[in-house]
C-alpha cells in the first residue's frame, strides 16, 4: 500500500517539467510512526464527503463547484473571503490535500483550520484565517503563521511557541544560517500542500514536497470540531480540497 501511495504522490511531479531541487527536504523533521503510517496508507476515494467545502459556511464571494471539492473566488475588490470544509473532526489524526496554484494566490493567501464560528468574510484585504481566536492560519506568501490577529513568525522556522526545545537545539546547531535566510526570504510554496491535524495531540502541521515541516500550531482546543479552512483576496483564486486519510486511537 505504501508503494501505491508513493506512486500516487509523485504523479503530479512526473507530469511536470524539470525544476530546481526542492528547498523543503532540508527543513523536514522526522514524523511520528503514527503519521508515517497515515501518510503511507492508500488515500480514501476522491468523492468522500470529507473532501467537500461547505456551501453555507462560505463567503458569498466564493463559488462552489458541482462536486463541492473546489471553490473559486469572484473578482471582488476590498474583500477578504473564506470557506471551511463541510466536515470537521474532534479526534484522531487526519490529512487533507489542498491544491492552490501560486499564480492564483496574490497577497493574504491563507490555509489552516477553524472552529465553526470563525468569520468567513470581512471588508478590506487581510489575513482572515488566523484573524481571531477561532482560527489558525499559514499565510503562504510571507510564510507567517497567524492566530488571534497576531503573526507568530515564519514557518517553517524555529519558534519557541511551536517547537520543542530538543528540536530547537538541533536546528540551532545544524541549520541556523538556513533559518535566518528563510526569515528574510520567504519560500515559494508550491501548489500542493498537505494539512496534518492531530486532534488528539492538539497540533497542526504541513507537508510540502513530501517533507513534514514540523508542528506549526500546538495547544489547539480538544474535543471541539475543527475544520480545514482557507481565505483569499485574489479574484479567480481556485482551491481544491481532498481528504486523504486518517486514524483514530483505539
Amino acid at each position: 500500500m505504501g508503494i501505491l501511495l508513493s506512486l500516487w504522490l509523485c504523479s503530479k511531479a512526473d507530469d511536470s517539467p524539470l525544476s530546481s531541487p526542492s528547498a523543503f527536504p532540508p527543513l523536514a523533521v522526522p514524523t511520528s510512526s503514527r503519521l508515517a503510517v497515515t501518510l503511507n496508507s492508500f488515500p480514501v476515494a476522491p468523492g468522500d464527503s470529507r473532501s467537500h467545502w461547505n456551501s453555507v459556511h462560505c463567503s458569498p464571494h466564493f463559488l462552489l463547484s458541482a462536486c463541492k471539492q473546489e471553490v473559486t473566488r469572484s473578482p471582488v475588490e476590498l474583500s477578504s473571503d473564506g470557506v471551511r470544509a463541510d466536515i470537521g473532526v474532534k479526534s484522531g489524526l487526519h490529512v487533507w490535500e489542498l491544491l492552490w496554484s501560486p499564480e492564483l494566490r496574490g497577497s493574504h493567501a491563507v490555509m489552516g483550520i477553524s472552529r465553526q464560528s470563525c468569520p468567513l468574510q470581512s471588508s478590506g484585504y487581510n489575513v482572515l484565517i488566523g484573524r481571531d481566536s477561532q482560527s489558525w492560519g499559514w499565510e503562504l506568501k510571507t510564510n507567517h503563521l497567524w492566530h488571534d490577529g497576531k503573526s507568530l513568525g515564519p514557518y517553517p522556522g524555529t519558534r519557541k511557541s511551536c517547537h520543542t526545545e530538543a528540536v530547537e537545539d538541533l536546528r540551532t546547531q545544524s541549520s541556523t544560517s538556513s533559518h535566518t535566510k528563510l526569515a528574510q526570504n520567504p519560500l515559494s510554496i508550491p501548489e500542493r500542500i498537505l494539512l496534518v491535524l492531530d486532534a488528539d495531540a492538539g497540533t497542526l502541521g504541513f507537508v510540502v514536497d513530501g517533507s513534514f515541516l514540523d508542528v506549526a500550531f500546538k495547544d489547539l482546543p480538544r474535543g471541539v470540531e475543527l475544520f480545514p479552512a482557507v481565505s483569499s483576496v485574489r479574484g479567480g483564486a481556485s482551491i481544491r480540497l481532498r481528504y486523504l486519510n486518517g486514524t483514530t486511537r483505539e
